[in-house]
């Protein structure tokens, strides 16, 4: 027998915490505070116990590519094919159909659960992939001429003109079907964890660039790289590189010995940015889509 309910407790949030670390070890999980911050009216965080003990978790939500939401049924391994994720599916479908919204995503990261996902109309968009790198002795890079670096803890104020100067200017050249819809709140909240880690590019009174780390609470020894983004006028210029190195440089400094970033397969420039910065391939995850209402097979009996 499956239970379903919304995610409301502090208990609950560690128990959605936990399915997630079980289901998605190679990734970062946001802290309790850090969910409790992401909460908004259109955010759906559900758990799913089987037998009294908690099995699988859910989200829905506003995805960042516009005009369509976020749905993640996750299943522990052992608890898989015996319909809790149909269940989880059928409740995240209809809060994203309640909000308006006529097409779901999500990302899926092994055959089992790409098949899954084809079962309901899933097809798959486009592929991600992991590129990861071993951090050591890390040297600081030569103080550029043309502009500073400085991290968000120095400079406060850079974030918000980071999101106008930046991210709304290279969000388009993202390798994504459809465009990104990233809100000032969002960015301010779901795009960076801890300021000294972040650093931003700064010509004049301009912000030309950004990138950095999202800190890991329960793996510290172990970072996701964050946005990295460049204005296009600036290219060329070895801005990126220079960002990069620098949190490669603060992760050293702070007992971080692997950063991992995921990219899109067609955004050739980045992932040719990264090898050049020493990071090697990891898994490849699959980005499929679906129209709303999904089709959900007929129960025996009905």
């Amino acid at each position: 027998m499956s239970r379903i309910w919304t995610v409301e407790s502090d208990a609950d949030y560690e128990a959605w915490r936990q399915v997630r670390i079980a289901v998605l070890p190679h990734e970062r999980c946001p802290s309790v505070a850090e969910l409790r911050e992401l909460e908004t009216p259109e955010r759906l965080l559900v758990l799913a116990e089987l037998d009294g003990v908690v099995v699988a978790h859910g989200l829905a939500d506003r995805s960042n590519e516009a005009g369509r939401g976020g749905i993640s049924p996750r299943v522990v391994p052992a608890a898989r094919r015996r319909g809790v994720g149909t269940r989880l599916l059928e409740v995240l479908a209809d809060h994203l159909g309640a909000l308006g919204f006529h097409a779901a995503g999500c990302t899926v990261d092994d055959e089992g659960s790409v098949e899954f996902a084809r079962r309901f109309g899933f097809v798959e968009t486009g592929r991600q992939v992991e590129q990861v790198r071993r951090i050591g002795a890390e040297p600081w890079p030569d103080k550029p001429s043309e502009y500073e670096i400085v991290s968000v803890a120095e400079r406060p104020e850079l974030w918000p003109l980071a999101y106008e100067q930046v991210a709304l200017t290279t969000f388009p050249d993202m390798d994504v079907q459809f465009p990104m819809d990233v809100s000032a709140q969002e960015w301010a909240t779901d795009w960076i964890n801890d300021p000294a880690a972040m650093f931003v590019a700064v010509a004049g009174d301009q912000v030309i660039g950004v990138a950095g780390l999202l800190l890991d609470t329960d793996k510290p020894e172990r970072a996701e790289v964050a946005y990295t983004g460049v204005r296009r006028e600036w290219r060329g210029k070895a801005v990126g590189s220079t960002l990069k190195r620098t949190s490669m440089a603060w992760a050293a400094e702070h007992g971080i010995t692997e950063i991992y970033t995921w990219t899109q397969e067609g955004n050739a420039n980045m992932r040719r940015l990264n090898e050049h910065l020493g990071f090697t391939y990891g898994i490849v995850s699959v980005n499929v889509r679906a129209e709303l209402p999904l089709k959900f097979p007929e129960q025996p009996g009905s």
